[in-house]
């Protein structure tokens, strides 16, 4: 039984970006879906290669996940298209879900059952035999460093144990294609790091990734290419590297003495930098992008003629952070602490 819904045509210019020689994995032209008044993905393509990390990215409420479930069946498209492998998403759905596996934000598995018996249960339903069940299971729970907690109820693992239970079982079937949506909200540094080792060890096994996060440096260290979405709409798409070189030049990142008036130096700076905005000041400082690294010299000297002390100052390449900034107009989501940082 196949399921329709309306036709679309592919305008000639919508043609998707894609490395060269990469083959399609993902395929997506002027996706549209509506709640009501709300249009909650707006007209979006996409195009994610075979074998890479691809990232979404966006705030929360941005369209992500509603994208995500879109393209793996979960969702009916209003318009446009999206095909799986060369499947069409609207009427081959089964072709399309042999070949994906799907982790949400929450947790799936069965919080009265142990994680063994989840990995089971979900062998079973998907169409394996007991044995092939268990120990396909056995397996994925050694293989995510759950083996010693296997026989325990689900309901006292701990928020990353249970993410990385959900994430196995969506690896029951050996999926071409992984769907994470926003896989580490609510882990703390150290789940999110083995999260994020795990993510890098499926893509080295030659899976497909497509990854929505509302975290710009998580999508700055695993993502090969990354698409930038707010308001339903894809604002920007490409590596990391080219999406910074948007912004263009580098910045001057400014940390006052203690008592120095971050609000007061980044208008300083704002006027040497000729009007540039002055990107995320923070209570003890701020970051402004330079069109020359000439100016941070004069940015630093208006500021110590106005006797304001300053701690440190350094000259960086554009973040992610300020990608978003510039591409959107506002600030992405809070970074939360970063689980690869030195804390030595």
């Amino acid at each position: 039984m196949t399921e329709k819904g309306p036709t679309s045509t592919r305008p000639p210019e919508r043609a998707s970006t894609l490395p060269a020689g990469g083959l399609l994995a993902v395929e997506a032209h002027g996706l549209v879906k509506t709640f009501g008044t709300d249009r909650a993905v707006d007209d979006i393509d996409l195009a994610v290669a075979e074998g890479e990390i691809f990232g979404v990215l966006g705030p929360n409420g941005a369209g992500k996940t509603t994208m995500l479930r879109m393209l793996a069946t979960l969702l009916p498209i209003d318009s446009g298209d999206a095909r799986i492998f060369g499947h069409d998403v609207r009427t081959q759905p089964h072709a399309v879900r042999q070949l994906i596996g799907v982790t949400g934000q929450y947790a799936s598995v069965d919080e009265l059952l142990t994680g063994r018996e989840n990995l089971r249960l979900f062998g079973r339903l998907q169409g394996l035999s007991s044995k092939e069940a268990r120990s396909i299971g056995d397996d994925l729970l050694e293989r995510f460093d759950l083996t010693e907690a296997a026989d325990r109820y689900v309901m006292h693992y701990s928020g990353g144990m249970r993410r990385r239970l959900d994430l196995a079982a969506s690896l029951i079937t050996k999926p071409a294609l992984i769907f994470l949506d926003e896989p580490t909200t609510g882990l703390d540094p150290r789940n999110r790091g083995q999260m994020w080792e795990t993510i890098r060890g499926l893509a080295a096994d030659g899976c497909t990734i497509l990854l929505t996060t509302q975290y710009l440096d998580e999508a700055d260290r695993l993502a090969d290419r990354i698409a930038v979405i707010d308001r339903g709409r894809k604002v920007a798409e490409g590596t990391s590297a080219e999406l910074k070189a948007r912004v263009g030049g580098s910045s001057l990142r400014v940390q006052l003495a203690d008592g120095g008036d971050a609000r007061a130096a980044a208008a300083v700076a704002g006027d040497v930098a000729r009007h540039v905005p002055v990107l995320f000041p923070t209570d003890s400082g701020f970051s402004v992008s330079l069109s020359d690294a000439n100016q941070a010299a004069d940015v630093l000297i208006a500021l110590r003629q106005r006797s304001m002390d300053i701690l440190n100052a350094t000259i960086e390449q554009p973040t992610l952070d300020e990608v978003f900034m510039a591409l959107t107009g506002h600030p992405g989501a809070t970074s939360t602490p970063d689980p690869e940082a030195n804390t030595a």
